[in-house]
């Protein structure tokens, strides 16, 4: 069992996310590793995904609009002609068409279309608040609202396999961005529906997936070696975020 981390650590974190728990259960069990409760993540990731995940220890948790304000990549591969409720494998297939018979080059020109600034519509299974009210709980009660349209930008959408059903690409993008959303959005625009079946954030900022720890590493160290996994707030986050 980890011994508690003494005098007040505080810093950020990098964590290997697994898939099959939320974000915010990895809060918990990082309680857990340093006995206090003044921890927070920047930047959701869905039980299905993996990857980077910034953990905020302590005072670092004042810093969490700035690292969550980073731009992201990720590695992803959507499965056409499956269409679900949620846009990824978690949801319920809700629509099925065949793939049509489309060249790895056509999908490549596709993919340039979503290249550069552009509106997008956050997906009802999603934990943005409207009037309140959590997006995701109300998609679980069956009800579909307006949602409004919002800016993202995306810097890089390339292809990194070609075997359909599947494909597999690269996507770096800004904040708010729904990588679930934008494989959906590609799928309909090569003319079948499809789904997310799979997500791994990478890079946040300048912070590499390479650099992480897994949850099991992390509850795994002593006090002293966990400290040192522990990037200080001002190497973090410029001076003038402070």
């Amino acid at each position: 069992m980890t011994q508690p981390v003494s005098d007040a650590p505080e810093g950020i974190l990098l964590v290997d996310k697994p898939q099959g728990i939320t974000s915010h259960d990895v809060v918990a069990r990082m309680r857990k590793v340093f006995r206090i409760k003044k921890i927070g993540h920047a930047g959701t990731l869905d039980p299905m995904a993996t990857g980077l995940l910034l953990i905020m220890i302590g005072k670092a948790t004042k810093v969490s609009q700035y690292l969550m304000s980073h731009a992201k990549e990720y590695t992803g591969t959507v499965r056409l002609g499956q269409e679900t409720d949620s846009q990824d494998a978690e949801g319920e297939v809700v629509a099925e068409k065949p793939v049509p018979d489309i060249t790895e080059a056509e999908v490549r020109a596709l993919m340039e279309t979503f290249m550069g600034d552009q509106y997008q519509t956050p997906p009802m299974y999603s934990a943005k608040k409207v009037n309140g009210q959590a997006l995701y709980k109300l998609a679980r009660q069956g009800k579909t609202i307006e949602r409004e349209a919002r800016v993202i930008h995306v810097s890089r959408f390339e292809m990194t396999n070609f075997d359909l059903p599947e494909i597999s690409f690269v996507v770096g993008s800004s904040k708010g961005t729904y990588i679930r959303t934008l494989a959906h959005d590609l799928a309909n625009k090569i003319g079948c529906g499809g789904h997310l079946c799979a997500l791994r954030r990478t890079v946040v900022g300048k912070f590499s997936i390479e650099n992480a720890n897994t949850l099991d590493e992390i509850e795994k160290m002593s006090p002293s070696v966990l400290r040192r996994q522990l990037i200080p707030i001002n190497q973090a986050v410029p001076s003038h975020a402070l």
